[in-house]
C-alpha cells in the first residue's frame, strides 16, 4: 500500500480546462494526503499539460475508445491506498471532501457517497442538461443506508472493492457494481451534506447526442444475449419512456423545491432530451449498443 490516505480515480474524457478545475479542487484538500490518478483517453495534449502543471498526478493513458467504466477499472488497478474515491473530470469537490470520506470509512462503512449540485450555471442549456440527468442526485437526500449512490462522488474501502473484480471487468456502470455489493450485504451510505459541484458545459446538440448514446449503451447492455423477439418487445415498450421520464423529472425537481426558477425555461429542452433518451433505448434494444458506450462523456 502507498503512503497516501486515499486514491482518487478520475476518467479524463472532456478537456484539459475541465480537468484543471477538478485537479485544483483536489489540490486544496485539507487534512488528507491524496494519490490522484487521471485515466486519460484524450491523448498527448492533456497528458503533457497534466505532467507540466500537476507533476504529482499519475496519468494513465488509455486508447481513445476506452469506456468510462473501463477507465475507472484501470484506475482501481493502479490505486495504492486503502481507500479509493471516484469523481469525474468536471466535478469540483469541497476542501474537506477526502477527509469526510476517510472518516466515514474509518467508522466501519465500506462504501460512502454524497449528492451532486450544479456548478455550471451560465446558460439555459447547462441548467437543462443538469436537471435532466441529476435531478435525483440533488440535495436534499436522506442520509444513512441507501439503495443507490452517485458514481461520481463516492469512495470505497479497497478490501471490499477488490472482491468485485469480476463485476468491474464487465465494463458496466456503477449501478451494476453497487447492486452486486448490496446483494452480498455490503451497505451503501449516503452523506447528505457531502455535496460536490458538477461543472459541465454543453451545447444543445452535444447533450442531445449524449442522452442518446448513454441510453443506447444502457439498453444494449440490458438485452445483451437475448433473442431478437425479446429485444423487439423491449424496443416497442421504450416508446412510452419519454413522457414517463419527463413527468418523473418534473416531479423530482418540484418535490425537492430546488432550482424551480430554472425549471420552466428548461422544459422545451427537457422534452427534447427525454425523447433522445427514448430513441436511444429503442435502438439499443433492437440494434444493440454498438460502440455507443465508448462515446459517452
Amino acid at each position: 500500500m502507498g503512503s497516501a490516505d486515499i486514491s482518487v480515480v478520475i476518467p479524463s474524457v472532456n478537456s484539459i480546462d475541465d480537468l484543471r478545475g477538478c485537479l485544483d479542487a483536489l489540490s486544496a484538500q485539507t487534512n488528507a494526503t491524496l494519490e490522484i490518478i487521471v485515466v486519460d483517453r484524450l491523448g498527448d495534449g492533456v497528458q503533457k499539460a497534466v505532467a507540466a502543471e500537476y507533476p504529482g498526478v499519475l496519468v494513465v493513458p488509455v486508447p481513445s475508445d476506452t469506456t468510462i467504466p473501463e477507465m475507472r477499472a484501470r484506475g482501481f488497478q493502479r490505486a495504492t491506498s486503502d481507500a479509493i474515491g471516484v469523481i469525474e473530470d468536471h466535478v469540483i469537490v469541497p476542501p474537506d471532501w477526502a477527509r469526510r470520506l476517510l472518516d466515514t470509512l474509518a467508522s466501519g462503512v465500506d462504501v460512502a457517497g454524497g449528492p451532486i449540485e450544479n456548478a455550471a450555471t451560465e446558460s439555459r442549456v447547462d441548467w437543462a442538461a443538469f436537471l435532466c440527468e441529476y435531478s435525483a442526485c440533488l440535495p436534499p437526500l436522506k442520509g444513512g443506508e441507501a439503495s443507490w449512490l452517485p458514481g461520481n462522488n463516492i469512495a470505497y474501502r479497497r478490501s471490499v472493492l477488490d472482491r468485485y473484480q469480476v463485476v468491474l471487468e464487465r465494463g458496466l456502470w456503477e449501478n451494476h457494481l453497487h447492486d452486486a455489493m448490496r446483494a452480498d450485504g455490503v451497505k451503501l451510505v449516503m452523506l447528505p451534506d457531502l455535496v460536490v459541484g458538477h461543472k459541465m458545459h454543453y451545447t444543445f446538440d452535444l447533450y442531445l447526442s449524449q442522452r442518446y448514446l448513454y441510453a443506447r449503451s444502457y439498453a444494449g447492455a440490458r438485452v445483451a444475449g437475448k433473442p431478437a423477439p425479446v429485444r423487439l418487445v423491449y424496443g416497442l415498450a421504450s416508446l412510452v419512456l419519454p413522457p414517463m421520464l419527463f413527468a418523473r423529472t418534473l416531479k423530482t425537481i418540484i418535490n425537492k423545491g430546488r432550482h424551480l426558477e430554472h425549471l420552466a425555461p428548461s422544459i422545451p429542452m427537457l422534452m427534447a432530451f427525454v425523447m433522445s433518451w427514448g430513441l436511444g433505448e429503442m435502438h439499443g434494444y433492437v440494434l444493440g449498443a454498438g460502440n455507443s458506450l465508448s462515446k459517452v462523456r
